[in-house]
């Protein structure tokens, strides 16, 4: 326990310290509270205008969508095989065929009905036939509707009769229904422009929002408030926005509301800089004011003097300087709450050097687990192959031997992962010919599904392709890239091939890998190396391309998009043949080339 000391002066400087605080802390918060409330309000009147626009570009661009699916529908209705089809009247042999119409009209949603309107055939993607038969049965009968909540999915869709003959005089032979499905792509295009997110919500919760899980989750908790006021302000963790709804409950049969939100986030950013700048405003006025009282208080100077040198020592390494044990009981308590956060900020590095190596493995197992399911797709791909009866026995030992290959990579794999938590290095070089690396990777590669049909092909090198390499690593890096080029390849109309060869100087080694794919859009060319960038994939996590620029530089190399015009696309994976790079250093920042 501190002993009180009191010298001349001590209790008036801090009485009147005292009061010129209360005197800038009330100014401060007055001035705070009134620029606030200005702030949000106007902020309010702003976003509620933006959100009008919004929902009213919404509206426009739905119409144009359902006037273009009206004239698609219209081209489906005068195709004479479909008018064939519904001339047989039989419900299984239209179920069967109104498939291949499905699939040409290349829509979410595609159904047939009788004259009557009774729901003879309904396909959509991801959802039970016989549950859409129902829901369209229930929503068509009404013309003005026109979104059907089936499943879990929100669709919007056109009706349009089929006659045999003209439409005054021919004979109605059925209907059909063709339509879109409203997903998260789509309400991008309604309010991301602006700025704005975007749900529509059922009265079963949110069928689609543009908003991520954890703000998606407050919007849930906020359903019953959205479906009672057109006009509501959420809170989504620390960040706010404003929401508007509106009631599209009349064109799907059941209670559909629009919800239109956008962030106060740019409006609490600048709240919090004037804030910012009145708060250090009231701050300047009290250190002038405390300046005005250290002359009154000279005896306090020296104490205080004392524990700012050990504030800056402290921050200059010196963890052993001696803090003052005299003066005030106030100098006195600062000296010894100091000392105390001295060993605990210690004692905290200490705990963050290891947390930063857990999170350095935390990175490279992400970077484990995009591989992973590569070597698992080719397993999964041969072991389907084995399930043949008819496979003769040596096509079946090439199976289980590329199968063997592909569990092997994965034991390495996790070997690697287990060997860098140990060690803190997830290298193990030794002197290995690129050239029979890059054949391990293109035998890997060809037992993808993604290969089917491509013209993978190698190039002989004469010269020597010897460099220090981890060679599963390398591997990896090199499927990464064979895997990217083959996919390309699969959207070209014409020849469909992929070509790799190896190339070498004395201080490097080269593999350039050509495809004739349709080329790398010009607006992710800066950005093809982050994490997450991918271009015109159903699958996949965007990984790929940053794995194989990790390794290319940790092991003294580069990869590098060398050009990209429609029908060839060439990148080049360098590696240096001896590199003294630290690994450990380049794989604490492989996710931010």
């Amino acid at each position: 326990m501190l002993n009180d000391r009191h010298g001349p002066g001590v209790r008036t400087r801090v009485l009147l310290l005292a009061s010129l605080v209360l005197i800038i802390v009330a100014t401060t918060t007055s001035s705070l509270f009134i620029i606030r409330n200005t702030l949000r309000q106007r902020a309010r009147e702003m976003l509620a205008t933006e959100l009008q626009h919004s929902a009213s570009t919404f509206q426009d661009l739905e119409a144009r969508r359902l006037a273009s699916l009206d004239r698609e529908n219209a081209v489906l209705a005068s195709i004479p095989s479909l008018k064939a089809l519904m001339t047989t009247s039989d419900a299984a042999t239209i179920t069967d065929s109104a498939v291949d119409f499905w699939r040409t009209s290349d829509n979410d949603l595609f159904a047939l009905a009788d004259p009557d309107g009774v729901i003879l055939a309904a396909n959509a993607e991801n959802s039970d036939s016989n549950l859409l038969k129902r829901e369209l049965q229930k929503t068509i009968s009404n013309p003005a509707r026109h979104y059907l909540i089936s499943g879990g999915h929100l669709y919007a869709y056109s009706v349009r009769p089929l006659y045999f003959g003209n439409q005054k005089t021919g004979t109605l032979l059925g209907y059909v229904i063709n339509g879109y499905a409203i997903d998260q792509q789509f309400l991008l295009q309604i309010g991301r422009g602006a700025g704005s997110e975007a749900a529509f919500i059922t009265q079963d919760g949110i069928a689609v929002t543009t908003l991520p899980p954890e703000q998606k989750h407050a919007l849930q908790q906020s359903l019953s408030s959205l479906r009672s006021s057109n006009e509501v302000i959420l809170q989504a963790g620390r960040e706010r926005f404003l929401a508007i709804s509106r009631d599209l409950t009349a064109a799907a049969g059941h209670p559909l509301r629009l919800v239109i939100m956008q962030s106060f986030d740019a409006t609490d950013r600048a709240e919090r800089e004037i804030n910012k700048l009145v708060f250090l405003s009231g701050l300047l006025a009290m250190f002038a004011g405390a300046a005005l009282m250290i002359l009154l208080a000279r005896m306090l100077t020296r104490p205080l003097e004392a524990l700012a040198a050990g504030v800056r020592a402290f921050g200059e390494g010196n963890s052993i300087y001696s803090l003052p044990e005299d003066g005030p009981q106030e100098v006195r308590y600062l000296s010894l709450v100091f000392a105390q956060m001295r060993d605990e900020i210690q004692k905290t590095n200490r705990a963050l050097l290891e947390s930063e190596r857990l999170a350095t493995i935390g990175r490279m197992a992400s970077s484990v687990s995009h591989d992973l399911r590569h070597y698992l797709a080719a397993v999964y791909a041969n072991a389907e192959f084995l399930a043949s009866p008819l496979l003769p026995a040596d096509e079946r030992a090439e199976l289980f031997e590329e199968i063997r290959l592909a569990v092997n990579g994965t034991t390495d794999m996790l070997d690697t992962l287990l060997i860098f938590g140990r060690t803190g290095s997830g290298l193990q070089r030794l002197p290995i010919a690129m050239s029979s690396v890059l054949d391990r990777a293109v035998a890997l590669v060809r037992t993808h599904p993604d290969t089917a049909g491509i013209d993978l092909r190698l190039s002989a090198c004469s010269a020597d392709t010897t460099a220090s390499l981890d060679p599963k690593q390398v591997e990896r890096a090199l499927y990464n890239l064979l895997l990217n080029a083959c996919q390309s390849a699969r959207q070209s109309r014409d020849g469909r091939e992929v070509i790799a060869f190896v190339s070498a100087d004395e201080s490097n080694v080269s593999v350039t890998i050509t495809d004739s794919g349709p080329g790398v859009a010009e607006k992710i060319r800066e950005s093809l190396f982050d994490p997450f960038v991918s271009q015109g994939k159903q699958k996949g996590t965007g990984l790929g391309l940053t794995l194989a620029w990790s390794v290319a530089r940790e092991h003294g190399g580069d990869v590098q998009l060398v050009s990209s015009i429609p029908g060839e696309t060439v990148f080049c994976l360098t590696v240096s043949r001896q590199t003294s790079q630290d690994p450990t250093v380049n794989r604490s920042h492989s996710f931010t080339p």
